[in-house]
């Protein structure tokens, strides 16, 4: 090239932030903010919002339009793209956060030119290590991003957030939407980079979850009135009625079709095995669980849940290795470590059992059921001593209800250590007042101790 040849200019592919936003005030700002000097432009789509949202997008220099919001989160997106320009879309909702390294690693992505999508990973911060998304654990939250530094835990999930504006790429379904189903009939390439959104939206107050909780509710239901043969709507519905209201037999419904229009979808057939689980029949459950693990689905939540499967039908030799076999590839998994202990403790292994179920209370001190366990495994050896020192140890760890200190004092009872059992009671009573089982317990209990005779040296420093 001569010194009067001009030099070539590189074209950077451009990059738009599309929301769609409303009554979003609480976290507009910060959102926002963390895609300043990333993202060339930025397109709000608002679906009325009577708060101060629309203010704060226009001063982080967005465009904004309105879009009516018709119960389908979609068809909202697909509108929030129409007045779109750049080459490429990142998605965000106003709860979710860019991550400050994504200014690293979206050049070499946007410049990608096999690549209709990219994978990025959602870390949403939740109130417990005890927390699953799915069939996903929590992990304990190391601190790296600031902002959610008081949180213990998260659980990761993914979704195409991150694609081309391209026509034939748009978003389906009325709920849990993405583009990656229309990215996959067309045959392009979805990448998973490392790109990572911070969610915040998970920690809520009660009144606000249970309200959303509904809602998604709703909304799920009305996808599988749209889509009644798409197993992935039946599957998203079930979910939401075994997680977030608990009902199992409506959940198990909704497994089982999905599972009969895909029998390769793994890990519908796990769920089922799970509400099959809740409902008290070890015995369909093991049969899911094993077409789950036939379709190809593996985890350690799979090998814990056949382990109890197994425990459950008395056969506590293969409960053992698949507690072993899940505890392997998972290490710091303190319920796996706990039932895997009470496996050893009912398979006659006692020392390590209990050894090792002690190991998992001190691990995870604040989970419940780990106390629990240990509990019923002491009981059930008849170390009422070390028994009830494990149910006091719970009243000091956990959040407490009145059926702890009950059981707590019941022990304690039945070591005729009565003095000891009304003090749990009377200190349970501190807490809960009003509590008639924990009253009733402390006046049958106190008629103990008026019935115990008085040593006779006490008698005589009267």
């Amino acid at each position: 090239m001569s010194n009067d040849e001009p030099a070539r200019t590189v074209h950077m592919p451009t990059l738009a932030l599309s929301m769609i936003v409303k009554n979003a005030e609480r976290d507009l700002a910060d959102c926002l903010q963390s895609v300043q000097g990333i993202v060339d432009e930025i397109v709000v789509a608002d679906t009325g919002s009577t708060d101060s949202s629309v203010e704060i997008a226009r001063r982080a220099g967005a465009r904004i339009f309105s879009i009516p919001w018709e119960n389908d989160f979609a068809k909202a997106r697909n509108l929030s793209l129409s007045d779109v320009k750049a080459e490429w879309v990142l998605m965000l909702d106003a709860d979710e956060r860019l991550d400050a390294c994504a200014a690293k690693v979206l050049p070499a992505l946007l410049a990608d030119e096999k690549a209709a999508g990219f994978q990025v990973t959602i870390r949403n911060y939740v109130a417990s290590l005890g927390h699953k998304i799915w069939d996903r654990s929590a992990m304990p939250n190391t601190g790296a991003y600031a902002p959610a530094r008081k949180y213990p835990a998260y659980v990761d999930h993914e979704n195409v957030w991150l694609f081309r504006r391209d026509p034939e790429i748009y978003f389906t379904g009325r709920v849990h939407q993405t583009v990656g189903w229309r990215i996959v009939a067309l045959k392009r390439k979805i990448g998973s980079p490392k790109l990572l959104i911070h969610h915040l939206g998970m920690i809520r107050d009660d009144e606000e979850r249970a309200r959303k909780i509904l809602f998604y509710l709703e909304l799920g239901k009305q996808k599988v009135a749209d889509m009644p043969e798409n197993s992935q709507a039946h599957f998203e519905l079930g979910l939401s009625l075994l997680e977030n209201l608990g009902n199992t037999a409506e959940a198990l419904e909704s497994f089982e079709r999905c599972c009969n229009l895909n029998p390769q979808f793994a890990m519908a057939w796990f769920f089922a095995g799970v509400c099959y689980s809740k409902l008290a029949q070890p015995g369909k459950a093991l049969d899911y669980f094993r077409q789950a693990e036939t379709a190809g689905y593996s985890s350690p939540l799979l090998a814990e849940n056949l382990g109890d499967a197994h425990y459950n039908l008395g056969d506590f030799q293969e409960a053992l290795d698949r507690y072993r076999r899940g505890l392997k590839n998972d290490p710091s998994n303190a319920s796996l470590e706990s039932k895997l202990g009470l496996a050893e403790v009912r398979a006659g292994k006692s020392l390590a059992g209990l050894r090792r179920m002690r190991n998992a209370v001190h691990s995870d001190a604040s989970n419940p059921e780990l106390h629990d366990r240990l509990i019923m495994a002491e009981l059930w050896l008849q170390h009422f001593s070390q028994g009830a020192e494990a149910a006091e140890n719970k009243l000091v760890a956990v959040t407490r209800q009145p059926t702890d200190f009950l059981r707590a004092a019941s022990i304690r009872s039945k070591m005729e250590d009565w003095p000891r059992a009304a003090a749990i009671l009377r200190e349970g009573l501190t807490h809960f007042p009003d509590s008639e089982p924990l009253n009733a317990s402390l006046r049958n209990i106190e008629t103990f101790l008026d019935a115990t005779p008085v040593p006779v040296e006490q008698k005589a420093n009267k």
